[in-house]
């Protein structure tokens, strides 16, 4: 397996043709993205160990939503039941996936604590509730912004990972450096991904409410609760959809044999 090196322009192209493949069918896929949401969330209600089965089952989830988009890029209808189809695709190295990908958020957030005496850690872990003094007074922000520098090379070994092992049954290992490499070789369009992504879910909406909050606090109240309703119903699933695409786009093995409609390898 060969990971291609893309243009930029095809980190855009990401989230327009993932926009395309949740047309086809939003049931399903809006289906599986929520029971992903709804899944770890009840998981992660069980304190501590709730967090540790969370991470271990999130590699094997990801595939389940994963396997829909392509059922639907394969021209499938789709089925339901495809909610637990990761669960039988290569789960040892899935679980073990899940393990290290826990490892290592671990790891970030205990590095964290050497800018910020551990609040970023207390309130991952624990729960801790972030009130607007704590933001003021503390150092909580660099530490925020210290760890989602140490998780960039944490989530490009994750990114492509769940699904070469599913698909492609690659070791472990060898699917976190694939997937990392993969990130690398293709780090124009990731950054045309990642400024549409920010585009789309904080830039306009930002720009959309704060035009109608110029007119009545009223427009403000309205506009602002329709601008969630359209990221959490339309692109949140574009979202889920795009990283299938991406995927699919980087692996050319990934593409599916659109002349074989029907199930999910």
């Amino acid at each position: 397996m060969q990971a291609r090196q893309l243009p930029a322009a095809r980190g855009w192209a990401w989230i327009v043709e993932g926009f395309r493949l949740f047309r086809r069918n939003p049931p399903l896929i809006t289906f599986l993205v929520f029971g992903y949401w709804f899944l770890l969330a009840a998981i992660n209600v069980f304190p501590l160990i709730g967090q540790v089965a969370a991470s271990l089952a999130m590699p094997a989830l990801s595939v389940s939503v994963a396997n829909g988009c392509r059922a639907v890029d394969r021209g499938d209808p789709g089925r339901f039941d495809l909610m637990f189809s990761g669960f039988r695709l290569n789960l040892p190295n899935l679980l073990r996936l899940g393990a290290i990908y826990f490892l290592f958020t671990l790891a970030v957030l205990g590095a964290s604590t050497l800018v910020d005496d551990g609040l970023l850690w207390q309130a991952a872990i624990k729960g801790q509730k972030i009130t607007a003094e704590t933001l003021r007074d503390t150092n909580l922000m660099a530490a925020l912004q210290f760890a989602l520098v140490l998780a960039m090379p944490v989530t490009m070994a994750n990114w492509f990972a769940p699904l070469l092992v599913a698909w492609a049954d690659m070791p472990t290992g060898k699917s976190l450096f694939f997937s990392f490499f993969s990130c690398l070789r293709n780090w124009r369009p990731f950054l045309i991904y990642g400024l549409g992504v920010m585009l789309i879910s904080a830039v306009l909406p930002g720009l959309i409410v704060g035009a109608a909050a110029a007119v009545s606090e009223a427009a403000s109240n309205m506009v602002s609760v329709a601008v969630v309703m359209v990221l959490v119903f339309l692109f949140v699933p574009t979202l889920f959809a795009s990283f299938y695409v991406s995927a699919r786009d980087v692996f050319v093995e990934f593409a599916p044999d659109v002349s074989r409609p029907g199930g999910v390898e």
